[in-house]
């Protein structure tokens, strides 16, 4: 039995209201619109915000065209970019506890995971500052004594980036910091959902002397707000993460103007365990990496694909552990799994568990939603006996829910692993090494954990194979993708090989 800890009314709680940043100006929307947000673990209105729609848009693109045109910060010196930059990480600890707790309340999250995605967000920025010094381009002394070649990085320009609701700082933390490294100028749009800490971080860039113009922020939906960003003709490039439904329009309407396109979307993600695996590792990873953020996580890893010689113990013992993962109030610092973002989407996860046990999976724990009074809740759930091919094992759920699944040889596992749309990250567990190496090689996956699951560093690259995006975020690298290449190629004395015989030329 799942341990449900009871939300507590939000009595007194004061709502937020925000205003959105344009050219360095907190600001109303063109129509007065107010977008409202209530609390999903609560059922309280948390934050209200100003409703941007395409005029709002075309303001922020406009103010980050000129910023970037005309303005100082393409043109600082690595130094100085990385100084502001590092100012900033400083005050994103100061003033941690605060977003965190805007972060909990809007999107669902337990509060102990809000401030641990803190942490890691001002890392983030402290390591883009470290890059925005040693951004580099090549140079080229061997094309003859005639001839010297240079290779410039600089920056792209004008990028738009679009942010998802289960992550609100860290993802908008592992792109922005990066393109402002590189000297580009961004117009920024969170999920409508959960955009306080966003707004936060323009206050918070705004003290760390980032000028005017640089980093707009506005909040609205995809069609209103978010559609003029990704088909604009001053944007540059768009960085996106969310749905993969969301980033094949996305990917359309950049078709239009041949903008450059980061997409970080879905995962499927399995996590392939043998016979020699350490169980005791394993089966509390396999928990965090079902529950973890309700399961409401790129990277979850919501199939097991298990040998059979194995499968019967790994499903009693993950569910066993399973009915110890304390769910409920958000604002508790021993919760573990938080609220569900939206009824709307917990009626459609309870739809996907309703379907496969319909069509043959037990459930092994769970499979209901929670009824805890206030807000919306799911019970973490493990599906057995499920089929490769049924919904469940196949597309994004996106919740708490755990499919397990059963192989016979390596082949047959990889198969498994590999026979969906997607490829974000995947887990090995083997003591021999060897075998994760094999499994590792094959399993087509922008990260593959062995005998771990959902690690990560600043230095480490992340992102997808297939319909699971295109480019990388965090790595060395992440600094470059925010820049255009341009050869300069230089000839020294007298041009040599005319074209021209010597008397039409005279």
């Amino acid at each position: 039995m799942t341990v449900l800890m009871r939300p507590k009314p939000l009595d007194g709680f004061k709502v937020r209201e925000f205003k959105m940043l344009i050219d360095g100006k907190w600001t109303a929307g063109a129509e007065g619109k107010i977008l409202e947000r209530s609390s999903p673990g609560h059922g309280t209105v948390v934050s209200r915000y100003e409703a941007a729609t395409s005029v709002d848009a075309e303001r922020a693109i406009a103010s980050a065209r000129k910023a970037f045109d005309d303005g100082h910060w393409p043109r600082m010196t690595g130094v100085e970019r990385s100084r502001i930059l590092l100012r900033a990480a400083d005050i994103i600890d100061e003033r941690a506890d605060e977003l965190a707790f805007l972060d909990c309340i809007e999107s669902g999250k337990p509060i102990s995971q809000a401030k641990g995605e803190l942490g890691g967000a001002a890392d983030i920025w402290r390591y883009a500052a470290a890059l925005a010094r040693d951004l580099h381009g090549e140079t080229y002394n061997t094309l003859g004594d005639g001839t010297l070649g240079v290779v410039l990085r600089e920056a792209i320009g004008v990028v738009s980036i679009i942010t998802p609701w289960n992550f609100p700082f860290l993802i908008v933390s592992q792109k922005l910091p990066f393109a402002l490294a590189a000297g580009c100028t961004a117009v920024v749009k969170p999920s409508e959902l959960t955009s306080g800490s966003t707004l936060v971080l323009g206050e918070i860039l705004e003290a760390a002397g980032v000028p005017a113009g640089v980093v707009n922020i506005i909040v609205g939906t995809g069609p209103e707000a978010g559609a003029p960003l990704t088909s604009h003709p001053d944007i540059d490039m768009v960085s996106f993460t969310g749905s993969t439904g969301i980033g094949r329009l996305t990917m359309a309407n950049a078709a239009q103007t041949l903008k450059k396109v980061s997409l970080e979307l879905g995962g499927k993600n399995p996590q392939i365990v043998f016979p020699d695996a350490n169980l005791d590792d394993f089966i509390d990873a396999a928990v965090f990496g079902a529950y973890f953020n309700a399961g409401e996580c790129c990277n979850a890893g919501s199939r097991l694909i298990v040998h059979r010689d194995i499968v019967d113990e790994v499903t009693s013992r993950v569910a066993a552990l399973s009915a110890k993962v304390k769910v409920g109030d958000p604002l508790d610092p021993s919760t573990q799994v938080g609220a569900i973002i939206t009824p709307q989407h917990l009626a459609k996860i309870v739809t996907y568990v309703k379907s496969a046990s319909d069509n043959g999976a037990d459930v092994a724990i769970g499979g209901s939603a929670a009824d805890l009074g206030l807000g919306q809740f799911m019970e973490p759930t493990i599906l057995s006996s499920v089929a490769p091919d049924m919904a469940v094992a196949r597309e994004e759920v996106f919740g708490p829910v755990l499919s397990v699944l059963a192989f016979e040889t390596t082949d047959d596992a990889i198969r498994i692993a590999n026979s969906i749309d997607y490829g974000l990250s995947a887990g090995v567990w083997s003591r021999d090494f060897d075998t994760c190496l094999t499994v590792g090689r094959r399993v087509r996956a922008g990260t593959v954990w062995m005998n771990t699951f959902m690690d990560g560093a600043s230095e480490l690259p992340f992102g997808g194979y297939r319909q699971s995006g295109i480019g990388r975020e965090l790595g060395r690298h992440a600094v470059e993708d925010y820049t255009e290449t341009k050869t300069l190629n230089m000839h020294i004395g007298p041009r040599t090989g005319h074209w021209m015989p010597k008397e039409a030329r005279t």
